[in-house]
Parts: C-alpha cells; structure tokens; sequence
C-alpha cells in the first residue's frame, strides 16, 4: 500500500496536506489495488507498480489543474519531433490537449516502469503487458475525471515571470520541486541519483554533507526528466511557456588542429572504424603524428570494434566496442546479425556511444538495426531516437 507520506512527499505543497490530497491520494491507492486484483503488470515488483501509481497521479493532477508540466512536454515533442507523446501519438491520432489521453497514460506507464526497474529498462513500449495495464488503468482514471477536484497549489506557475525578482522565491520553490520531486522528472533521474550517490560514504556525516552538495549543484547542472532538458530549459517552458533561447555556440577561428590532421589523413572524411587496438594506435601515429613506438591511449587496448570521429571545434572523439552496430558504407566491421542484437543498447547504455558520435550517426541513418526487445519494429526506434537516447542516458547525450 502506498503510504501518505510517499504521496505527499511528490505534492508542490508538501509537506503540508491540502484539501484535495485525499481524493487524489485513494486514486493513486486504487491504482495500485487495481494492478493487484487483475495481476497487470506482472513482470514488475509490487513496490516499482506503487511507484508507477504515484507517478500516474502526478499527471493525473497536472492534466486537471493544466499545471503546465505535462503541456510543456507535449509543446516541446511538437517543436522537437513534430508528434505529441513519443511512440503513442503519430500525425493524423486523436489527441485532446490539456485533457485526460489513453497515449499519456500508455507512455507514463512505460516511462515510470522502464526507468524504476533495472531488470526491464530496455522495454518495448508496445509490449501487450504495458499496454493492457495501461488501458486499464486509463479508465479507471477516466470514470473519476468529471468529479475530480482542481488540485490546490498546482497551478504553482501561474502569474510567475521568470526574471520577476519579486518572483524570485517562488520560483526557486517550483525549481526544487520540479527537479527533486515533479512526477515527469523523478523517473529519469532515478539512475542519475543512483550514480551520484555511488560516489559518496553515506554512512558518516561528512559524506552525507558532500552528497548533497552535489545535488544543489546537479539541480542546474544535470538535465533531467524525459527530454533530459537542464533546469532553466524547463522554467522557461512552464513558466515563460516557450523554449529557452538558444545559447550562442561559440566556434574557433581555425578548424581543431586533430580535426586537421584526420581529415587531411582521411581524404575528408569525419569517421574511422578500426577491428582492434593496433590498427587504432597505427592511425594516431601516421595521421595525427604522435610520436612512434608509443602506446597510445593504452587504457583501451583490450577493447575492440573502435569509432573514431573528429569534429571541427570539440576535435577527436574514440568510442569502443561500437562499429559492428554501424552501418556506414566505409565501415567493413559492420555485421547486420551482431547490430539486431545489440545496436540498441547505443541509445539506451550510459557511457557506451559518445552524444556527438550518436547523432551523426543517427542522423545519418546508420543505426537501421536498433529494436527493442521483443519487438521487430525498427521504425519505431528510426523515428524516436532522439526521443530514446535523451530520456535513457540523459547527461551522456546532452552533456559536453
């Protein structure tokens, strides 16, 4: 059973309990009941569904009170993609803004189920389990639509103005909220929160202190939720309701002196694919001039099927293990059978695939093997790759 303190600590107004957390608080229960009694769901532990719920009702209260969290979402996979709800909504579907969705539900349920369970977060958002719980879970939402109350204090960013100074603390209030406990970022972050604690002795004070450093830091630092969007970047789709400004990108007045050399070496090419070290630390001499009977960047020299890009400002970037999943016509390593297998794990495997790398590949569309697990629609993973790789790796895709 889900607990109050776990509903309210997700509420904006927590920890104090408003007039309308106990309706939506037996909602979110009543999910968690449903799933019980029907067995949906069941590859899953009780605890990751409850967890699920919680998410569910988070949405539930933002549609109702138009909250602008989820509207932001949509508007921004519009801008971005030109679809409204990743995998669940394509040109020409039905689809009510700022009202209850069966594809909302269908994608909150994969979201918050992929991301709070390890043993299934490379999941199929079509997988006939997801589906069936989520439909069901949809009408259960809907028979309580009509009479549900407007949440109070959910309609935290109405009348703010992000550079009000007056607005300033409640603004700050919504920032903390948003990152630390708003029902679309929490899933994404999951694993994020997992890594950064790793790196601290929670069991003595000191490091409890440096740990939470770290996270007032990562609250501006880290893009978070499913579009792995930085904080700011938020603030100003729900607040500002339209995208931040696009930041000046800065570029060199020569080309990178490596993005010289390589492509100089390469006859103009920004790739090279390599079986095994050797041939890798062959190339950093003769191309790139590094000095001869060196190992170079010998930390990888067991690994093998390496990527090496260069860019004209970030100069060179080395990716491993990789070039099999490939399909450049100048790759030679690329093998259809490994790609089926594992090309998706590019998109969805933290520190496997440089963010740089991904998206030219991507783009070039040299990634046709990526599928989901149990699934054989590689169109799917073709048209949301962005989608999947900002909302699985987060930091490693849109971070420097």
């Amino acid at each position: 059973m889900i607990t109050k303190e776990q509903f309210l600590l997700r509420q904006p107004s927590m920890p104090e309990e408003t007039e309308t957390d106990k309706f939506y608080f037996n909602i979110c229960n009543r999910l968690a009941e449903v799933a019980k009694e029907k067995g949906l769901f069941p590859s899953y532990p009780e605890k990751v569904v409850e967890r699920a719920a919680l998410v569910m009702i988070g949405y539930y209260q933002d549609i109702i009170s138009d909250a602008g969290v989820w509207r932001s979402f949509i508007t921004e996979c519009r801008r971005l993609y030109g679809y409204t709800v990743p995998f669940f909504s394509r040109e020409g579907d039905e689809y009510f803004d700022f009202e209850l969705n069966k594809a909302d539900v269908r994608f909150m349920v994969w979201y918050a189920l992929s991301m709070n369970y390890e043993n299934r977060r490379v999941c199929n958002p079509y997988d006939n389990e997801l589906i069936e719980g989520a439909d069901i879970w949809f009408e259960l939402l809907e028979s309580f639509y009509e009479e549900a109350p407007i949440p109070v204090n959910y309609r935290f960013s109405a009348e703010l103005e992000l550079h009000n100074e007056e607005d300033r603390p409640e603004i700050m209030r919504l920032a903390n909220w948003l990152f630390l406990h708003c029902y679309l970022m929490t899933p994404a972050f999951a694993l994020s929160l997992s890594e950064l604690a790793s790196e601290y002795d929670l069991t003595n004070e000191e490091g409890v202190i440096e740990m939470q450093k770290r996270l007032d830091a990562a609250m501006w630092q880290d893009p978070t939720g499913p579009l792995a969007l930085y904080l700011g970047e938020w603030l100003y789709l729900i607040v500002e309701g339209k995208p931040a400004p696009e930041p000046k990108e800065e570029k060199l007045s020569e080309p990178h002196k490596y993005f010289t050399s390589f492509t100089k070496f390469t006859g103009g090419k920004r790739l090279q694919f390599f079986a095994g070290y050797e041939e890798l630390n062959k190339f950093f001499i003769e191309a790139l001039g590094w000095p001869e009977g060196e190992e170079h960047l010998s930390q990888v020299k067991n690994d093998h099927d390496f990527v090496l890009m260069v860019d004209e400002n970030k100069g060179m970037l080395l990716a491993r293990n990789v070039a099999r999943c490939i399909a450049s016509p100048d790759n030679p390593l690329y093998d259809k059978e490994y790609a089926k297998s594992h090309a998706i794990d590019l998109l969805t495997e933290r520190g496997l695939c440089p963010g740089d790398l991904l998206r030219y590949v991507c783009s070039q569309g040299w990634l046709p093997d990526a599928h989901f697990p149990g699934s054989e629609d590689y169109k799917l993973v073709e048209e949301t790759w962005d989608f999947i790789s900002r909302c699985y790796l987060q930091a490693y895709y849109r971070g420097d």
